[in-house]
């Protein structure tokens, strides 16, 4: 059923209903009369029946249940008459909840009035005491989950004018003949009910003579549920058929329905043009057609097909969600009766022509891009004109030669959302007939015109989403009257609030803008305002008095300073308030704790401090959430023997103090869906009353000091409260638990993230965790886990992302079965005692890894070449292990290292204490949201050999690299300097040669540098950032290095190749002179040796050369005596 259409007619029965209650109560004059007791009895007993969170009955107090809300009596005899329990999940009254209608109804003998709309009662059937209610004559079942086969004895309700069983998707009817006998019977409405196969249904066309109004539309009908009654049929006038299952020709009946005026045939298969022209000549009588979605296309339309004399009669006509496209079609300009036009949803383009007795256009997701074509400074007689949805590519123009087409405009309502795009022009202010004006969720640019501002019976203006309104918000707006809805979120608007003055205005939101100044004063006397919405602004100030009925207050996320009013706590309409995100000061007010409607309290990141007791919530007996996270000096000291008059859904304390233990007035939450607990002081073990509780689906103690094991954490299913669509979450991070991991955690079957690090848990991890199959993380970093990492079988294909065992006692190898966990993009198992090779599935098989970390292991073989097919690797950390062989120049392909448009993923958001360890700039370092942007690659402290592969140059998105503590011979590469986002480079203890190269100094973003302990030669290059590593220790270890900052100076400052060229010159020299006294030395001793060796041996020898001796030396004597003689002789002569 149409819900405007039923809703109208259901609003004409009530009113003719309390007009004749109302006429006979005034009719006894000042008689007062009341309901009986057994009717008030009864209905107390209905209202214990039910869930009435939204208090809808909360006036059904006192004796006399005439006085009571939404119960109508009759004036004479006081019996309850009327009972209007209509509901609404999204209006704001809300609605009742129960297993099922309680039979204390059948003692309400006198009523006439039912309405039960739009409640949940559970899936349950329809009562059999309704049959038992003779005098009902209108009854609304609509929209309450009902379910199993209509009763047949409704039938006996002879009375009956109106049934409504509509939206009950799981009702079934079998047979139709239950209606027969309903011979009052005006309006039949089933629609979405299971007619599929049910019997006797055409019979209800003409079975019924009062029968005016029939609804079967979404009840899986088809040509076969109707045989073509012959017999006319004057009573109907009033058909809805849509969105079932007809097809082919047209059912033959409705050329016998002289009397209708209305029919819907919505997603009728018209297969052949000439239906559509022969529905038209067959029912003359119509003046309201539906055929939406029926795949008409502009053949359809053209006048080939059609009889204009048949158009005559036609007011209302519907041809939404169809094919037609291109030109406006011709045909509607002749229809001269037509008042309403529904072409929404086609693919029209063209020029659209005036018609000047249409009311009503819609044009929406149509395919038009000038806005000028629809033509809305040319209809002057529209009243609604709704163009939404056609991304005009100019922007929205009044030019001269427009101006003088319309005196003055009709139109009423005005919808261009999600269309425009410019500045919003400044004569929409000549369209003072205005009481709907849509612009939002366009491209507006530009200020809000003060023209707006004469749109003086204007009730509802849309401008958000815009995201380009600038400036402030005109003083004019605040000046309309009549101004109901004010919604212009999500812009930049800039400035202060104007002051508003209209009395009728129940919705403002100026949120997510950049207003400041502070919240007006004024505000406190908008009576009607209902909701109010100023989040995300730059507001300042105090919170002013406010009255009226507020449902919502939302002033978060701005710069609101000064204590919570103490009046908030009087405005006790509120459901929800959220205050959270402002710089406000002071205790929780007690006065909260009156406000018996309210759902939502969100006071978190603020500064209030303070007690807060169980006398803030004294009154809260709907209180759902509860939100104070991130108030340090907040603490909650509630006795233990408190028990809440409400059941939360989600309870927020995070960063709060939590007096005395566990806070034991949770022992009787049972609808507990969101509990956040981390960092509240809590200590000691978990209660044993805590395992009594339904599961907690998200639940965070982190950051405390609870102790003991897990096996009181609650693990019971409520079926009424668990979401199987909620991914559930634990995380335990940073406490004191012990023992062993618990096998019951393994029925957590809806758990998402687990998160047990830090804590001093002991034994194996359990290998039925592979039963959870939605786990998207599990990290049990930092306890003392040992044994083997289990083989999760049966994880295999599943969506878990990151597994995180680093910092335990793990031993053995790494099981194959993980290559199976083809969505992980966390790996690390660092700081183990893992062993055997790393495995080639991992770069094979886990293509989706970012960070692969298996730091400080025993790891052994070589880095397998198949790591390189990793792509997306930001983290690659082997370091300290004992592996072997020579770095894969592959690695230098890892396109996440080297490709900037790969962008670098992002945190999970859900967890703040997710982080990666890695060790940068020589320390330890803990990265928790940036992981994602960290690109590092450390091989460190391993036997690698070989030369550093030149490839790994190019990539250029790493920030870290280190290997140090290897093998590593060879030079530094040249292209050293491509590494340009290089921020900790590590080559230290290694066995690397040669110069220091000079593109080094082309890394800007480096700051820290070890080249230390390797047989690097020449001189230091300078320059750039290479000038601030001025630490001498970055090159100890490296004697022929020379230049600042050592000590040692490069001699002559000349070139280092130069300066070493002549050092091995001088060097070839001196092994020159050493061979040359090796010769003489090896000369001598051969000659002398040979002499001396001869004499030895032969005696004649040795006789013969002491008398060669002796005689020469005789000689020489004679010689010398004979000089010396004559030398004396001159001297005496003279």
């Amino acid at each position: 059923m149409n819900n405007g259409r039923g809703f109208g007619v259901h609003v004409f029965f009530v009113c003719v209903f309390l007009v004749a209650t109302t006429c006979t109560c005034l009719g006894v004059g000042n008689i007062t009369v009341v309901c009986s007791v057994q009717e008030r009895l009864a209905l107390l007993r209905f209202k214990q029946s039910v869930r009435d969170e939204f208090k809808i009955l909360a006036s059904w107090v006192g004796n006399d249940c005439c006085q009571w809300e939404r119960i109508q009596c009759d004036g004479v005899s006081g019996n309850v008459v009327g009972l209007l329990l209509r509901g609404g999940y999204f209006a704001s009254e809300g609605y009742l909840v129960g297993k099922e209608v309680d039979s204390s109804l059948a003692e309400l003998m006198h009523l006439k009035y039912l309405d039960l709309s739009d409640n949940d009662f559970g899936g349950s059937r329809i009562p059999e005491f309704i049959a038992s209610l003779k005098h009902l004559s209108y009854l609304n079942l609509s929209y309450v989950r009902f379910q199993g086969i209509i009763p047949h004895h409704i039938g006996n309700l002879s009375n009956l004018k109106v049934i409504d069983l509509s939206s009950n998707s799981e009702l079934i009817v079998n047979d139709m003949s239950w209606t027969f006998g309903l011979s009052l019977l005006e309006h039949l409405d089933l629609s979405s009910l299971n007619l599929f196969g049910a019997r006797n249904l055409d019979m209800v066309l003409y079975m019924i003579p009062s029968l005016k109004k029939l609804s079967l539309s979404h009840c899986r009908l088809s040509n076969a549920d109707f045989r073509n009654p012959s017999r006319i049929v004057t009573n109907i006038e009033h058909l809805d058929l849509g969105f079932n299952s007809f097809k082919g020709p047209l059912p033959g009946f409705l050329k016998n329905m002289t009397s209708l005026t209305f029919l819907d045939l919505s997603d009728f298969d018209v297969n052949l043009a000439w239906n559509f022209a022969n529905l038209l000549n067959m029912i003359p009588s119509l003046s309201e057609l539906h055929l939406s979605s029926c795949g008409l296309d502009n053949t359809f339309l053209s006048s080939t097909h059609l009889n204009f004399s048949t158009l005559s009669n036609i007011q209302h006509l519907d041809l939404s969600v169809n094919s037609i496209e291109g030109t406006f079609p011709s045909l509607f300009t002749n229809m001269s009766s037509l008042r309403v036009l529904d072409l929404s949803g086609n693919s029209l383009n063209s020029w659209v022509p005036v018609m000047p007795n249409l009311l009503e256009l819609d044009l929406s997701v149509n395919e038009f891009k000038q806005i000028e074509h629809v033509g809305i400074w040319r209809h002057c007689q529209l009243k609604q004109l709704n163009a939404a949805s056609n991304s005009f590519d100019k922007e929205m123009i009044d030019s001269p030669k427009n101006k003088s087409e319309c005196s003055r405009y009709a139109l009423e309502i005005l919808d261009l959302s999600g269309s425009l795009n410019g500045t919003i022009p400044e004569p929409l202010g000549r369209m003072v007939n205005l009481r709907f004006l849509g612009m939002a969720d366009g491209e507006l640019t530009g200020s809000i015109p003060e023209s707006l501002g004469r749109l003086r019976f204007l009730e509802v203006l849309h401008l958000s989403s815009n995201n380009g309104l600038i400036g402030p918000i005109p003083d004019s707006i605040g000046r309309l009257r009549f101004l109901e809805v004010l919604d212009i979120s999500y812009n930049k608007l800039t400035g202060p609030i104007p002051t508003f003055i209209g009395q009728k205005l129940s919705k403002l939101d100026l949120s997510f803008n950049r207003l400041n100044g502070s919240i007006p004063e004024s505000f406190g006397n908008l009576a009607a305002l209902t909701y109010l919405y100023l989040q995300s602004n730059r507001l300042t100030g105090s919170i002013p008095l406010l009255i009226g009925k507020l449902y919502n207050l939302d002033l978060s996320d701005n710069r609101l300073n000064g204590s919570i009013p103490e009046s908030l706590g009087r405005l006790v309409s509120l459901q929800d308030i959220s205050l959270n995100s402002n710089l406000l000061t002071g205790p929780i007010p007690v006065s909260l704790g009156q406000l018996v409607n309210l759902l939502y309290l969100d006071v978190s990141n603020n500064s209030l401090e303070g007690v807060v007791s169980e006398a803030h919530f004294a009154k809260l007996l709907n209180l759902k959430g509860l939100f104070t996270s991130f108030n340090a000096r907040l603490t909650f000291n509630i006795s233990r023997e408190w028990m809440p008059p409400f059941q939360l859904e989600t309870l927020d304390l995070r960063s709060c103090t939590i007096a005395n233990e566990f806070p034991r007035w949770l022992r009787n939450q049972r609808k507990l869906c969101w509990v956040f607990l981390s960092n509240t002081n809590l200590s000691g073990p978990l209660p044993t009353w805590l395992q009594t509780l339904p599961i907690i689906q998200i639940l965070d103690l982190s950051h405390n000091k609870l102790s003991g094991p897990l096996t009181n954490l609650p693990l019971h299913r409520n079926v009424d409260t668990f979401d199987p669509n909620l991914l559930g979450l634990l995380f335990l991070v940073n406490n004191l638990f012990n023992e062993s991991i618990p096998k019951s955690l393994c029925t957590r079957i809806d758990l998402g993230f687990l998160d047990l690090s830090k804590n001093r848990l002991t034994g194996k991890i359990p290998k039925c965790l592979e039963n959870l199959k939605e786990l998207k993380t599990m990290i049990f970093s930092s306890n003392k886990l040992s044994g083997v990492i289990p083989s999760f079988t049966g994880l295999n294909n599943s969506s878990l992302g990151q597994l995180k065992f680093n910092d335990n006692n793990l031993i053995g190898e790494l099981p194959r079965e993980l290559g199976n966990c083809g969505s992980l993009y966390v790996l690390d198992l660092g700081d183990n005692n893992l062993s055997g090779i790393i495995p080639k599935w991992i770069g094979e098989h886990l293509t989706n890894l970012m960070v692969l970390r298996l730091h400080k292991n025993n790891f052994t073989g070589t880095i397998p070449k198949s790591l390189c097919k990793a792509s997306s690797l930001h983290i690659l950390d082997v370091a300290y292990n004992n592996l072997t062989g020579s770095i894969p120049d592959c690695l230098g392909e890892l396109n996440a290292m080297l490709n900037s448009s790969l962008g670098t993923g992002s945190a999970n958001p859900l967890n703040p204490d997710e982080n990666v360890i890695q060790v940068m700039k020589g320390v330890v370092l803990q990265y928790t949201t940036t992981w994602p942007m960290v690109f590092n690659m450390d091989l460190s402290s391993n036997k690698l050999v070989g030369q550093i592969p030149v490839e790994l140059t190019a990539l250029s998105r790493l920030i870290g690299l280190n290997l140090s503590n290897n093998l590593l011979s060879g030079g530094i590469p040249d292209s050293i300097g491509n590494m340009a986002a290089l921020n900790s480079l590590d080559f230290s203890r290694n066995k690397l040669s040669g110069l220091i190269p000079s593109s080094m100094a082309a890394l800007n973003f480096l700051s820290h540098l070890n080249l230390s302990h390797n047989k690097l030669w020449g001189r230091i290059p300078s320059g750039n950032q290479l000038q601030t590593l001025n630490d001498p220790s970055i090159y100890d270890g490296n004697k022929d290095l020379c230049g600042s900052p050592l000590p040692k100076n490069c001699s002559y400052h000349q070139d280092p190749t130069t300066t070493l060229k002549k050092k091995y010159e001088a060097d070839d020299d001196d092994s020159k002179e050493v061979w040359f006294y090796m010769d003489i030395t090896s000369g001598f001793a051969t000659g002398f040796l040979g002499i001396i060796g001869v004499l030895l041996f032969k005696k004649q020898w040795r006789h013969k050369i002491f008398m060669f001796t002796e005689e020469t030396m005789d000689k020489i004597y004679v010689v010398v005596m004979v000089r010396v003689n004559k030398m004396k002789r001159g001297r005496d002569a003279l």
